[in-house]
C-alpha cells in the first residue's frame, strides 16, 4: 500500500460498514455515495446480484449507485431480444449456429425409415413360407401314396368286397379269357342239390342255376384245371337271394378260408323275389399252378337261402 489511506491494510479490515464504528470514522470511513466501500479510495470489489448486465460497459456499471441497477441506454422494443444478452454462439469458440443435417433433399429435413426396403423384405419372407408349405404338402402326398402301396402288400390271402359291380366284373372276366369259368350244369353238386331254369335272370348257359343250397352240408365243388402259375387270383360267384342276405363257407384245396362268401342283397330285390336278386360277389384266393379244388358250402352258422349260377377266376387281386 502507498502513503495515505487507500483502504484497510488487510482484506478482512476492509469493512464496508466501517463508517458505523468509531475506529472506522477515525480512519475516515464515510457512508457510500459512489462505487466504493466505506473507506476512502477503497477498491470496488463486490456488487449486488444482477447488477452487471451483458453488453453494459464497465464504466456505466461502476458509476451506478451502490445497490442500484444502472439504467439501460436504449429502450427495448416489445418482442425484440434483450440488448444486454448475447447468445453463447456469438462468442469465439461458442456452440455451432446450425443443427446438423440428417439426409439430403431440398427441405434439409430428417429422412424417415426405409419403408420400401421393409416392404420388400416382408414380401420375401411370405413367399418363402408359402413355398415351404407347398413343398411340405407335396411330400405329404407322396408319403400317403407310398403308404397306400405298402398296404396293398399286406392284404389277407382271402377277402371279399362289400358290394361288387356287375359290369366291371364281367369285363374283367372277359379280359382273362384264358382262365377257367364254369356254369352251374358243370359243377359237382352234393346230394339233394339240382339244377333248374324256372327263375329268370341267371347268366349261365341256358339260364341254368343250382337250387337246394339252403341246407347244412349242401356244396358245389369246382375242380379247376389249367392255372398257368401259382399266385393270387380273384374268385367270382354269381348268385341270387330273395331280398335278404346270405353267406357260405369257402374252402380252397382242402383249407377253409377265414373269410366266408358273402352273398348280400346287393340288387335290392324285394323279399321273396329271386328273379330280381341276381348279382355277384368275390373273394381273394391263392392258387397253385395246374389243378386246384374250390368248394362253396353251407355249414353250421351259414345262411344259405340262395341260387348259384356261375363261378370264374380273374388273375390277381382286383376290385370290381
Amino acid at each position: 500500500m502507498t502513503a495515505g489511506n487507500n483502504g484497510a491494510s488487510t482484506p478482512e479490515d476492509d469493512d464496508p460498514f466501517g463508517y458505523l464504528y468509531a475506529d472506522g470514522q477515525a480512519n475516515g470511513a464515510q457512508p457510500p455515495s459512489g462505487g466504493g466501500y466505506g473507506y476512502p479510495n477503497s477498491i470496488n470489489r463486490a456488487r449486488a446480484v444482477g447488477q452487471r448486465q451483458y453488453g453494459q460497459s464497465a464504466q456505466t456499471a461502476a458509476t451506478a449507485p451502490y445497490g442500484q441497477v444502472p439504467q439501460q441506454s436504449q429502450t427495448q422494443a416489445p418482442g425484440q431480444p434483450n440488448a444486454h444478452y448475447a447468445a453463447p454462439e456469438t462468442f469465439p469458440g461458442g456452440a455451432p449456429t446450425q443443427q446438423p443435417s440428417y439426409g439430403g433433399g431440398g427441405g434439409g429435413g430428417r429422412r424417415g425409415p426405409n419403408t420400401k426396403g421393409l416392404l420388400i423384405g416382408a414380401i420375401a419372407v411370405v413367399a418363402a413360407v408359402v413355398i415351404g408349405i407347398g413343398v411340405a404338402m407335396m411330400n405329404g402326398n407322396g408319403n400317403d401314396d407310398d403308404k397306400a402301396g405298402n398296404q396293398a402288400s399286406t392284404t389277407p390271402t382271402t377277402s371279399q368286397s362289400s358290394e361288387p359291380s356287375p359290369s366291371s366284373s364281367s369285363s374283367s372276366a372277359a379280359s382273362e379269357g384264358d382262365l377257367p369259368k364254369a356254369d352251374a350244369k358243370v359243377l359237382n353238386l352234393s346230394p339233394g342239390m339240382t339244377t333248374a331254369t324256372d327263375v329268370k335272370g341267371a347268366k349261365a348257359d341256358g339260364g341254368t342255376y343250382v337250387t337246394g343250397f339252403n341246407q347244412v352240408g349242401a356244396a358245389i365243388t369246382w375242380n379247376v384245371n389249367g392255372i398257368p402259375k401259382s399266385g393270387e387270383y380273384t374268385l367270382y360267384v354269381g348268385y341270387s337271394v330273395p331280398g335278404k342276405d346270405a353267406n357260405a363257407t369257402l374252402t380252397v384245396n382242402g383249407t377253409a378260408s377265414s373269410t366266408g362268401v358273402g352273398m348280400d342283397n346287393y340288387a335290392r330285390a324285394p323279399e321273396g323275389d329271386y328273379e330280381k336278386g341276381w348279382t355277384q360277389t368275390y373273394n381273394y384266393v391263392q392258387l397253385n399252378k395246374g389243378t386246384n379244388t374250390i368248394k362253396v358250402s353251407c355249414e353250421q352258422g351259414n345262411q344259405c337261402d340262395a341260387l348259384l349260377d356261375q363261378v370264374w377266376l380273374v388273375k390277381g387281386w382286383v376290385k370290381s
